[in-house]
């Protein structure tokens, strides 16, 4: 019996070792899935949370917080200035129309030719000459020109000058007769009213009376009112790339004319002067320059009297 006992209790003692191995087995099976299942799942999770961390990055990239320090690269943003207005176009007030700016009567040394003439403003800046009462009692035609530096009579006219007119031949009564100054917008540059000889060949006249010969010369005073503009240059002083010289001022002391000195800016000259490069190339029709900073040629004048344009 107690041998009996002893090897049921063997048995028995050998099925719990059993089972236990078995339970231990299981265990370490359940564990081994709970952690591969916990391992796919903690894969999950780490996947979701860095997605989640990316998108919260990328979130904060590109709309930070109202606490977040300013990003300096987009300060600009902050600071631009508005876009400056556009400048506005030179204006020059006409001389109303009918204005007598000049007139004066001629008379020839030899006293064979008369008139009258009168320089009148036509409203849009230009100007015509109104010729009256021209008698004349050489035998060729007479024509007559406005020039800026006058010559003596007996000349031979080389340059027929502005406003190029033909008076007309001998007379029998006073004529008259009206020429345009063409595009000149100020005239008064113009010193002289000249005369002269406008017969086509020498064949068979005088050698005073030749073509081109110059018949009388008179001095031509001008009274122009001045016009009124929204250009109004004021010399603010030499400076690098504008270091020429002021040539000649107006009668209330504005720079009329400049001087360019070398390396001398288109830009920069019309700083000096407190006026836009428009307004620069308005006041000199025909303005030059060179290379891709706009360089003006040195030794010439430019103009700076809106009045003289």
């Amino acid at each position: 019996m107690l041998r009996g006992r002893t090897r049921g209790s063997a048995g028995q003692t050998n099925r719990a070792a059993r089972w236990r191995g078995l339970s231990a087995l299981a265990v370490v099976g359940v564990v081994a899935v709970g952690l591969a299942g916990c391992s796919a799942a903690v894969g999950k999770n780490v996947a979701h949370t860095t997605h989640s961390h990316s998108a919260r990055a990328k979130t904060h990239t590109t709309k930070p917080t109202a606490s977040a320090a300013p990003d300096p690269a987009m300060s600009h943003l902050a600071t631009a200035e508005p876009a400056a207005s556009p400048m506005p176009s030179p204006t020059l007030t006409p001389v109303p129309a009918g204005t007598v700016v000049a007139q004066g009567d001629v008379a020839s040394p030899k006293g064979s030719i008369h008139y009258h003439y009168r320089v009148v403003a036509n409203g849009d800046n230009t100007f015509s000459v109104q010729y009256s009462n021209f008698t004349s009692t050489v035998p060729i035609p007479v024509s007559v020109t406005l020039i800026d530096i006058p010559p003596r009579v007996g000349d031979g006219l080389t340059w027929h000058g502005v406003g190029d007119h033909v008076l007309g031949g001998p007379t029998t009564s006073p004529t008259g007769s009206t020429a345009s100054l063409g595009s000149e917008d100020q005239p008064s540059y113009l010193k002289a009213l000249v005369t002269y000889s406008s017969v086509a060949s020498a064949d068979g006249v005088p050698v005073e009376l030749g073509p081109n010969k110059v018949l009388a010369v008179n001095a031509v005073t001008w009274n122009v009112p001045a016009r009124s503009t929204n250009v109004h240059p004021v010399d603010h002083g030499v400076r690098t790339y504008a270091a020429g010289k002021v040539t000649a001022t107006t009668s209330s002391g504005a720079p009329e004319s400049y001087l360019i000195a070398p390396g001398d800016i288109t830009s920069v000259v019309a700083e000096r002067f407190g006026i836009s490069v428009q307004d620069l190339i308005w006041l000199n029709a025909n303005l030059q320059v060179f290379g891709d900073q706009q360089y003006l040629y040195e030794g010439t004048t430019l103009n700076l009297d809106p009045d003289r344009t």
